[in-house]
């Protein structure tokens, strides 16, 4: 559970943005389990803007050819500190601090042939100048049959590590799915001596054949390409999450990608600074979904301007408990527009079900449709109160709305 820069900066987020939204989460969110602060991509490059990623960029790199702060996004980072003032702060709040990185080596230091550390080997010897992204030009790729690859990827993480690094967004990894770099990433961090969260991008046509891979080296994984404040791009993640849902956790968690909730779009690549799209009954299922499925829940909103409303969703005790608590979620029931998942929890069972038709209805299920004995307590988690418990289950539901329930035995 956390932040990350990229739904309202995008490419451009600077320190006081960090620190204003870390703050934030201190002080209205941590308490229910919102911990990660998570600056997204393209922090060492001094030119980033909003609308796309400028080709061949002069990007801030130390000596042997790993990527700085842009001291002029982040002052702290100015004389070679880089994040450990920002990561302090951030750890000086109770929270953790992440960052992300592209798949690869900085190009600027391959085309300067600059050492590679603890090798006596350069920058060109071990890229892969083939093995480049088709969105972004910052990084060629790594020959991993050269022992200087690894190398590399190893001094990067303990780069990240002398700052206080906590959690790693890896991107450019898995679509298409580049399993060297996988493995060499996920060793890098066993090596760099501090435990580090790793999450991988972006999972665009991710196929469940590669969980148990997945699992074994990396915490989480992004299953879809990015998910913006569109309820058609919502309403695609209940197909990829039932698929992956027999493949989650523990400690290895599908990730159905960030919460584009609140305030969004000040400087990212997609829309103008806004309000949320997503009305409230579909953030309510976006949340309900998410948690019952128990995908890691990223804000993308600008906190420091997020409405009252918003962060009252976000600090629901009971819902958070859902995803705290439960385990082996499945979809058990679907008929027209009605979904429904069952996850187990530490007494009975959470029950979300869903409604994804275009206007406001009745959902009537019996509960041995669901696989689940008749309650004798039914709790509305979003509500925080009790229901009558009758069968069939009857809800009304509004339009692309949801339910989020907890049923107890007698």
């Amino acid at each position: 559970m956390g932040w990350n820069s990229w739904d309202c900066f995008g490419t451009s987020v600077t320190e006081d943005e960090v620190r204003g939204n870390a703050l934030v989460m201190a002080d209205r969110l941590a308490d229910v389990g919102w911990e990660y602060v998570v600056v997204d991509i393209q922090w060492y490059e001094p030119s980033a803007r909003a609308g796309g990623y400028r080709p061949h960029a002069d990007l801030v790199l130390d000596e042997v050819g790993r990527p700085l702060p842009a001291p002029n996004r982040f002052p702290s980072a100015a004389g070679g500190l880089g994040f450990r003032p920002l990561a302090d702060y951030v750890h000086s709040l109770g929270l953790k601090f992440g960052v992300h990185v592209l798949r690869g080596i900085p190009r600027p230091a391959v085309e300067a042939r600059v050492p590679v550390l603890g090798t006596e080997v350069t920058a060109a010897e071990v890229a892969d100048r083939r093995a480049t992204s088709t969105w972004i030009t910052d990084n060629f790729g790594l020959d991993h049959r050269h022992p200087g690859a690894q190398a590399y990827y190893d001094s990067l993480l303990a780069l990240f590590a002398e700052w206080g690094v906590d959690y790693v967004k890896a991107d450019d990894m898995i679509a298409p799915y580049w399993a060297a770099d996988v493995e060499a990433f996920a060793l890098a961090i066993e090596r760099c001596g501090r435990p580090m969260v790793l999450s991988l991008s972006p999972g665009t046509d991710l196929p469940v054949g590669r969980a148990e891979h997945l699992a074994k080296h990396a915490q989480l994984w992004r299953i879809s390409g990015d998910l913006w404040d569109r309820w058609e791009d919502v309403a695609a993640q209940f197909d990829r999450l039932a698929a992956w849902a027999p493949y989650a956790g523990p400690e290895a968690w599908p990730d159905a990608d960030m919460l584009p909730l609140g305030r969004i779009g000040i400087r990212a690549e997609v829309g103008e600074a806004r309000e949320t799209r997503l009305t409230v009954p579909e953030q309510v299922t976006m949340l309900s979904l998410w948690s019952i499925a128990r995908s890691p829940l990223m804000l993308g909103c600008d906190l420091t301007s997020t409405d009252p409303s918003t962060l009252t969703l976000l600090t629901n005790p009971e819902v958070v408990t859902v995803l705290r608590e439960g385990s082996g979620a499945r979809e058990v029931y679907r008929a027209g527009s009605t979904i429904a998942w069952t996850a187990t929890a530490p007494r009975g069972h959470y029950l979300a079900v869903f409604h994804t038709g275009p206007a406001a209805a009745e959902v009537c299920i019996p509960w041995a449709e669901l696989g689940i004995s008749r309650p004798a307590r039914l709790r509305d988690l979003w509500q925080r109160r009790d229901l009558p418990v009758a069968d069939p289950l009857r809800l009304t539901l509004d339009r692309h709305g949801a339910a989020l329930l907890r049923c107890e035995p007698s």
